[in-house]
């Protein structure tokens, strides 16, 4: 393993506070591994063997069934997933796969497991992240539940413009499709959506969109801390 990577994995907020013998002992029996894009990493259902944390690239979790297939999230570096499993030392809830090439550190799950035993630190940092996943799946569940569909793009069109600076143009970083499964709708949907949200100053060519009435568009999807902030 990069000195590079046992430096990122120690600025994480989950390894930060441990003690320095313990996080070397977690360190050794990690590795780093590169994969290609539209590789899958894990599979739900499987064991969980490794926690898995994104160093470069990205990784996205998906879930299926009956020949139905959802993304749950998109995982960008310097991240972990999927902790609530490794700690439980339960099936994985959902798979994962690269979206482009990608840099993993991959951490031994009984390793994670006996530092949780030993270092109270760890521990506190582990409760406070599951804690944090937790809420964001509290605050999904709500956004899917109480919003329209143009009312969750809209929402998350402010909270991508945010992240990418606060100008009145950016880039999206996912795919149309995958955008649309992320928001609970279908691809058609998506459509009407992104038309809808014409007469709220929002142009939407390709991946680049242009909100050119910002106040009109906020009166529309009408915020809110305890469902968009992810801090909160």
């Amino acid at each position: 393993m990069r000195t590079i990577d046992i430096t990122e994995v120690r600025g994480l907020p989950l390894f930060a506070g441990m003690e320095q013998e313990n996080f070397e002992t977690l360190m050794r029996g990690g590795y780093v591994q590169t994969f290609p894009p539209q590789v899958e990493l894990i599979t739900e259902g499987d064991p969980s063997d490794f926690l898995h944390i994104v160093t470069e690239g990205s990784v996205e979790l998906f879930a299926s069934w009956n020949n139905r297939e959802t993304m749950m999230a998109t995982v960008r570096p310097v991240s972990t997933f999927i902790l609530a499993a490794t700690i439980k030392d339960a099936p994985y809830l959902m798979s994962a796969r690269t979206i482009e090439k990608s840099r993993l550190v991959l951490l031994p799950s009984l390793d994670v497991r006996a530092a949780f035993d030993v270092d109270n630190n760890f521990a506190r940092a582990v409760v406070g992240e599951l804690a944090q996943c937790y809420r964001a799946v509290v605050k999904n569940s709500k956004n899917i539940k109480l919003r329209t569909s143009i009312e969750r793009l809209a929402n998350y069109l402010i909270r991508q413009q945010k992240y990418n600076g606060g100008g009145a143009e950016f880039e999206l970083r996912i795919e149309k499709r995958r955008l649309a499964s992320y928001l609970g709708m279908t691809p058609e949907n998506l459509s009407r959506a992104i038309k809808a949200l014409r007469s709220y100053g929002v142009t939407i060519n390709g991946s680049h969109v242009e909100i050119s009435d910002p106040q009109d568009l906020a009166s529309l999807a009408k915020p809110s801390l305890l469902i968009d902030d992810p801090h909160h």
